[in-house]
């Protein structure tokens, strides 16, 4: 991993379908305007206080999109090297020409979160934010069987996303959006992930999962941050 800036488009695997950061194509322009109305960047300051990035460290962030945690993670240590991930090309294009216009190397890789393109115990820090319940649910428990894999002992990962409910209410309170893909494959994307977060590290073997922070926002409702060390 290098610390050019760069969109390399080394694929694992064969071209799959994904779901785009907006859920289609054509709202990536609205993107970015659409992270700062939600409140995005406070979120990804507690999610960087967690992680307390230090010098040295190799950090990847998994399902970048277009680039503001990855580069907010750069300005905020420039002395790790940070890696962001993401199938959709458009994205990083969009992320790439941030890092340019900012002075920020950083490296940019297409690739998908279920199949990361790195060795094992590679990383000191993976970061997800808003990615998981984009991922069909049978993918996520891989994802995160992935996250582990490339982890180096006392490795953490720092995820953001919406927990939903208690799991005894899940049946009360789940909801389902179903979006079209690029090619038109139906998306099951949950409001509220069925599962709980907690759960599903333990589960793919994380120990010292941690919440490291919980806010309820009035358009996208809770945002949940957790540490979760290999």
């Amino acid at each position: 991993m290098g610390g050019s800036i760069d969109t390399r488009t080394t694929v694992t695997g064969q071209e799959r379908e994904f779901l785009p950061g907006m859920a289609r194509e054509w709202l990536l322009p609205l993107y970015d305007p659409m992270s700062r109305l939600f409140g995005a960047q406070a979120l990804h300051r507690r999610l960087l206080y967690a992680a307390d990035l230090r010098p040295g460290q190799a950090v990847l962030e998994i399902g970048c999109g277009t680039g503001n945690l990855l580069l907010a993670a750069k300005a905020a240590q420039p002395a790790a090297t940070v890696v962001g991930l993401d199938p959709d090309l458009a994205a990083l294009a969009h992320a790439r020409r941030k890092a340019r216009r900012r002075g920020l190397p950083v490296q940019l890789d297409r690739g998908y979160a279920d199949a990361l393109p790195y060795p094992d115990g590679s990383l000191d820090v993976v970061l997800s934010s808003f990615m998981l319940h984009h991922l069909p649910a049978e993918q996520r428990e891989p994802a995160m069987l992935e996250v582990l894999r490339v982890l180096r002992p006392g490795g953490t990962l720092h995820l953001l996303d919406m927990p939903g409910p208690d799991p005894a209410d899940a049946h009360a309170h789940a909801h389902t959006h179903e979006h079209r893909g690029r090619r038109g494959h139906r998306h099951q994307m949950e409001r509220h992930l069925a599962p709980d977060i907690p759960g599903l590290l333990r589960r793919v073997g994380f120990g010292d999962v941690t919440e490291t922070g919980s806010s309820i926002h009035r358009r996208i409702g809770r945002a949940t941050s957790y540490r979760a060390a290999r």
